[in-house]
């Protein structure tokens, strides 16, 4: 997994060209030989499926996104970010947290299940390596679900939790507010009207905005900032016409789109300007040329614990890891605002890393989470069969028996393990 690991962090792979990276990890997979079917859809999503769909049998997918980032200033790193360099226990570079450190756990469970000749009679697992995530959230799965036409009856997000089960996040939406001015030469501003001074009273505004948000126990507080500003102007000698900020809002409970947008047109009006307010869209060519436009607002989603496919997360985490896991929620956003979301398919999270690396020149991943990942991902399935049908504590023991992330606890250091984190 290591290895694998290093050589998907030497391709890079920003949205919209993950070509190259979709067709290392498809050589993975052949080579594992665990997957009955290997497919990559017209967006470009390569998908893989464990065991044979039949009527009456579950589909649960299992989901990464491969695109990353950029990686900003070089002269930041500590390590090359597209060497995969191995140190301290975890493996470092751009897309190793966020989120490439899953996939080769996706990969290899598959091959656990094959090698411990797991019982596929009830279910089969769909390996979705899924593009454009970094750019736009859930678009793949939109693709997925509404051209693919698959539908699962629950998803496993492996974006970071560092091991922990999320289930649930904000949803997220962007903004665009367009001010109008009059240009006029530089020399002789006051014949003109300047559309940057008018879009900074409406930043000031957004600022105060921020802080009247509504906020949820669980997921958190609702936010607004301003995350781009621009400008039209016939020269840098002159009066700009047009000013425009773009705005980054992230959605808690009880936040819609609607009320989203009422607010920003407050703020405006709180301003004392006139000015054009829009949800943006999102129209990127794929690497494969196809276009996929949708809007950018992606709805928040929270499971209740006590949800099907939560309580099988944490029975899947007690069986394959011997101990109860956390339960929280993510700060970002993931691929789960279009399959939760917006399609209402019920959705978990369990993956390596902590979320604090991603983005930043410290993305990386532990070892041990992605092994124990593995483990997590190959008895996700018939934990969730079981639950399904009533079969509360079944756990087989050949998993138990074969599996090598399963070790005894330490005697007298009941606190061994949490140092690597939970």
């Amino acid at each position: 997994m290591v290895r694998f690991l290093r050589d998907l962090i030497a391709i890079p792979s920003e949205s919209a060209e993950e070509g190259e990276v979709i067709a290392r990890i498809r050589r993975e997979m052949e080579a594992t030989g665990a997957f009955d079917r290997i497919w990559t859809d017209k967006m470009g999503n390569l998908l893989g499926m464990v065991g044979r769909p039949g009527k009456g049998k579950m589909l649960l997918a299992i989901d990464a996104h491969v695109d990353t980032v950029g990686i900003g200033d070089r002269a930041e790193w500590k390590h090359d970010p597209y060497r995969g360099k191995v140190e301290a226990g975890k493996v470092w570079g751009r897309g190793a947290g966020d989120q490439e450190g899953a996939i080769p756990a996706m990969v290899y469970a598959a091959k656990i299940m094959r090698d411990l000749d797991l019982d596929l009679s009830e279910y089969c697992v769909l390996m979705t390596f899924t593009v454009m995530e970094e750019d736009c959230d859930g678009l793949c799965w939109q693709y997925i679900i509404n051209e693919d036409g698959i539908r699962p009856d629950a998803v496993v997000i492996t974006d970071s939790t560092n091991c922990c089960i999320l289930r649930g996040h904000r949803g997220r939406m962007e903004i665009g507010v367009t001010c109008t001015g009059r240009s006029c030469h530089g020399s002789m501003p006051d014949k003109g009207v300047n559309a940057v001074y008018k879009i900074a009273k409406i930043v000031n505004e957004i600022e105060k905005l921020n802080t009247r948000l509504r906020s949820d126990p669980f997921l958190g507080k609702g936010t607004i900032t301003v995350s781009f500003i621009d400008c039209k102007t016939p020269s840098l000698c002159a009066v700009p016409g047009q000013a425009f900020i773009h705005l980054d809002r992230r959605l808690t409970l009880g936040e819609t789109k609607a009320s989203a947008v009422a607010e920003v047109k407050d703020a405006v009006k709180r301003a004392g300007v006139k000015a054009k307010v829009q949800v943006l869209r999102y129209a990127r060519p794929s690497y494969t040329g196809l276009t996929y436009e949708t809007e950018k607002y992606f709805p928040t989603w929270c499971e209740p614990e006590d949800a099907l496919q939560v309580r099988a997360a944490i029975k899947a985490h007690r069986e394959a890891l011997g101990r109860q896991p956390t339960v929280h929620r993510w700060t970002f956003s993931t691929n789960a605002v279009a399959i939760a979301g917006m399609h209402g398919i019920p959705c978990v999270g369990f993956g390596p890393a902590p979320e604090n690396v991603a983005h930043t020149v410290n993305d990386s991943v532990p070892i041990k989470h992605m092994v124990n990942c593995a483990a997590f991902y190959a008895r996700f399935g018939q934990a969730y069969c079981d639950l399904a049908a009533g079969r509360e504590h079944r756990t087989p023991m050949s998993f138990k028996r074969k599996h090598p992330t399963v070790e005894p606890r330490p005697k007298g250091k009941r606190d061994a393990r949490k140092k690597d984190g939970p």
